[in-house]
């Protein structure tokens, strides 16, 4: 059957109760991302002087550091985590669960929980860098491509306190706009110290 992995993912997500973790892991990630690149673009803006042909590998050089950093560290830390529940589990329990539900949930959902961790801020920063590519193959767009890109990283970021606040049950715009002056802070403090 084409969705028995899926299923099998869904079972192992609600055995160890790891949806919240990821949804945590993809948010700070992903605030991560944007605000990173948000720092590089203004950076460049600010230097005036900088090409695409700069530009395009610094972001993605530091997109992919985000993605390994996320990776392995997401990894290796629930690794220890799950294997400590797992064990804390297995002494309650008075018997070997090798093998079981829980077993195969506590080895799979640290990889679960690492690509969500790496592959969040890696995301974010391609969709950020979008525009650079743009007009780099030659589209034109109303702005220049790193005023582009800077609007992007306000965007996604505006739209992730849009979903915090869905997920905390609070207004929406109030959600937005607050991680929005985040950003507009970040930028405010770049443009102050460089």
């Amino acid at each position: 059957m084409p969705f028995e992995p899926f299923r099998r993912i869904q079972q192992f997500v609600f055995i160890s109760q790891s949806y919240d973790i990821a949804r945590r892991y993809f948010v700070v990630n992903s605030f991560d991302g944007a605000l990173t690149m948000l720092g590089l673009l203004l950076g460049f803006h600010v230097s005036k002087g900088v090409d695409l042909e700069v530009a395009i590998p610094a972001c993605l050089g530091a997109a992919i550091a985000l993605a390994m950093s996320g990776l392995t560290s997401a990894y290796l830390s629930e690794k220890a985590e799950r294997k400590r529940e797992f064990k804390k589990l297995q002494d309650a329990m008075v018997s070997d669960l090798s093998g079981s539900a829980q077993d195969k949930a506590s080895r799979w959902v640290p990889v679960w929980v690492a690509l969500i961790n790496g592959l969040s801020p890696l995301l974010m920063s391609l969709i950020i860098i979008t525009p650079l590519w743009l007009v780099q193959l030659g589209f034109e767009l109303p702005l220049g491509p790193f005023e582009s890109a800077i609007g992007v990283a306000f965007a996604l970021i505006f739209l992730l306190g849009i979903f915090l606040g869905r997920v905390s049950g609070t207004f929406w715009l109030f959600s937005g706009l607050q991680t929005l002056i985040i950003a507009l802070v970040t930028a405010f403090l770049i443009y102050l110290i460089v």
